[in-house]
């Protein structure tokens, strides 16, 4: 079952304040990036959240999920994310603590 768009756009306006947010579209669902790192998945309109030894952390007790079928495990957010400062918060720790994005080189 494919994402409806404004799910991720209420996703993505309740954490707008962890910095500059984008989304790009993959295969029906979303990939949800925070200044340019991929942080998070919305997948069936279920919140996916990179899982980080931070993130763990800040969560507590953490649900796990895989976002679709064959994917590694994530943390579903499902009973947070109408309150903007923890999701937001969350966004942060998590963006903190991946790595940064590879630069591919162009082919010559």
């Amino acid at each position: 079952m494919a994402s409806d768009k404004s799910f991720v756009d209420f996703i993505v306006d309740q954490i707008e304040n962890a910095g500059q947010i984008t989304y790009k579209k993959m295969f029906g669902e979303y990939a949800l990036y925070c200044e340019g790192k991929v942080v998070a998945l919305v997948c069936d309109n279920q919140l996916f959240v990179k899982p980080t030894i931070s993130g763990r952390a800040f969560i507590g007790n953490v649900i796990e999920a895989p976002p679709y079928v064959g994917a590694k495990t994530s943390f579903l957010i499902d009973d947070r994310v109408e309150d903007r400062e923890w999701i937001s918060n969350l966004i942060r720790i998590t963006y903190k603590e991946l790595p940064e994005q590879k630069i591919k080189k162009k082919k010559e």
